[in-house]
């Protein structure tokens, strides 16, 4: 089996080649050109097979997956910069939806499967409860909506399909909340972190695990994919992640969503039920805290006693 992946210099198309190549698996990487708001601040797979493809010229994307004749689409490619989707929308458009649809009109006539990732910002974030893969859509912001416009591009269009909605990614290839927070604390003795958005982060590297297994399945469908434990808040994430990387001397104060002032509307609630992996057959995410630990080793900024 051959697999193509789209966006490799992020943080989850990055890892998804690399298990892909660790296991000895056919991959074929490609990168977004970003051109649009969005950063790339990773590198592209080098021991893989690579090759160029802006996901928003529908020319292109027929051309080269045409000529690649995949058997199986890992798309990883997003705009994920939210804030600038607001300032940017029709740009954000053409990556998350029209990209999206794009590919997945040709893994139909292809007839493969096509995994795709989105995102908790397609629910609205009211209430409490965590939630599940059927729940209805109801986004708030620019990025949630171009988000849920993919995912019904993959509906509407390819027959064999997972749709994974994860939340809060970080991954050793780029930048990313933690990696914030590690270079805040070297400059800033006080920082003002959310409290009020509740969910759980996912490692890269785990979901990735998760991915390649998923290739040699059929139990396709919508899941909800985080690193296990107990939900918690980015100013929960904050001390968890300065607790473990030995950071001291940072105050770090709790505020709300509505003090901190970002331009996009987030999700308040971004609990996700992720019960149904284990219900068909997939291995569950470890914990975050595991996850959390491994990440800073990966990067070298585990505490030294």
């Amino acid at each position: 089996m051959k697999a193509f992946v789209t966006g490799v210099s992020g943080q989850l198309g990055h890892d998804v080649m690399n298990e892909l190549h660790k296991r000895g698996m056919a991959g074929i990487g490609s990168d977004i050109q970003p051109s649009y708001g969005g950063v790339q601040d990773g590198t592209a797979v080098t021991q893989m097979p690579y090759v160029q493809l802006d996901i928003t010229d529908e020319q292109q994307v027929r051309d080269t997956l045409f000529r690649e004749k995949p058997d199986y689409m890992i798309h990883c490619a997003a705009w994920t910069a939210v804030d600038k989707a607001e300032e940017m929308p029709e740009a954000c458009r053409k990556v998350n939806a029209n990209g999206t649809e794009y590919i997945a009109k040709c893994c139909a006539e292809l007839g493969i499967p096509m995994i795709y990732f989105s995102t908790d910002y397609v629910f609205d974030g009211n209430g409490e409860r965590p939630w599940e893969p059927e729940d209805e859509r109801h986004p708030l912001d620019v990025y949630g909506e171009t988000k849920a416009e993919g995912e019904l591009a993959v509906i509407r269009n390819v027959k064999d399909y997972y749709i994974l909605r994860i939340a809060w990614v970080f991954g050793t290839n780029g930048s990313n909340f933690i990696r914030t927070m590690l270079k805040l604390s070297k400059t800033h003795d006080t920082l003002r972190v959310v409290c009020d958005q509740i969910g759980t982060p996912t490692y890269t590297l785990d979901l990735a695990r998760l991915v390649v297994d998923m290739t040699g399945e059929k139990k396709y469908g919508i899941y909800h994919v985080t690193n296990e434990g107990d939900y918690i808040s980015w100013y929960d994430f904050t001390k968890a992640i300065f607790e473990e990387a030995g950071v001291t001397g940072v105050n770090v104060i709790p505020v709300t969503s509505e003090e901190y002032g970002a331009k996009a509307v987030r999700p308040y609630n971004s609990r996700m039920n992720r019960s149904k992996l284990a219900e068909n057959g997939f291995e569950p995410l470890p914990d975050w805290r595991d996850a959390l630990r491994r990440f800073l080793a990966a990067i070298g900024e585990t505490k030294h006693e």
